[in-house]
């Protein structure tokens, strides 16, 4: 399955080169036209971020993502500044299909578990953000000292399932998916669903990914380039296993 990605900044969308802020691309003044594209296209989910969110350690486009979820019909998955039990209850009895944990998920494990207990790990997605094999945090402006893989297993023990692990190098790149760290996680934690994220160009990368065991991906810049087309993507997404 591919989740098309559309970054909030400002109440608009935007694209940022490897998660740096300085470095954003306005792609549409008006997210909700362009989700109303989306779905006229026929594509059913939606990978939402709040960028400003994810730097200020609280939500900060709702009315945004509130317009989004009032006009799409398909899922919708949000992360960004998501780091308390209220703002993932807000979310998710706004209508949201799956909330994000980020940095809060490396820095408060209890939280975590207790939204996992709370809600299911259907609805609870966790997001690992990393370079060089390590934990980024608050989107991605700091580094820690805590192994990708070390994060996971943590999680998984507390019973999350869907984990997004974006290589922070790679995002933004158009260079392709880091295929390597994605299917050695993958392979490590069998019953999780890695789901890949930065990088994927087109359905090669796709069909890359889907051969070390990764059926889930997030597409950003790809749709924007022309690469990947939303009609491509609607195929894609009525073939998936």
């Amino acid at each position: 399955m591919i989740n098309p990605a559309i970054d909030l900044q400002g109440g608009q969308s935007v694209r940022l080169k490897q998660g740096d802020f300085d470095q954003a691309t306005l792609i549409e003044n008006t997210p909700l036209a362009q989700v109303e594209r989306f779905q006229a296209a026929g594509i059913d989910r939606l990978h939402l971020v709040d960028l400003d969110g994810a730097r200020l350690g609280h939500p900060a486009n709702q009315a945004v993502v509130k317009a989004i979820r009032d006009s799409f019909t398909g899922m919708i998955e949000l992360g960004g500044g998501i780091r308390t039990a209220q703002a993932v209850a807000d979310y998710l009895k706004l209508g949201i299909d799956r909330v994000i944990l980020g940095s809060v998920a490396v820095k408060d494990p209890q939280l975590t578990r207790q939204v996992l207990n709370d809600w299911g790990s259907a609805r609870i997605v966790i997001g690992v953000d990393g370079k060089d094999g390590m934990v980024a945090t608050e989107g991605w402006l700091s580094q820690s000292t805590v192994p990708m893989a070390t994060l996971i297993g943590r999680l998984v023990e507390a019973g999350a399932v869907n984990f997004i692990v974006t290589d922070v190098a790679q995002d933004g790149m158009m260079a392709g998916p880091n295929l390597n760290l994605l299917g050695d996680l993958q392979a490590q934690f069998p019953t999780t669903n890695i789901i890949a994220s930065g990088g994927i160009r087109n359905l090669a990368d796709i069909d890359a990914l889907k051969r070390v065991g990764v059926k889930e991906a997030v597409v950003g810049r790809a749709m924007f380039e022309g690469t990947l087309t939303l009609e491509e993507i609607k195929e894609a997404n009525a073939n998936a296993d």
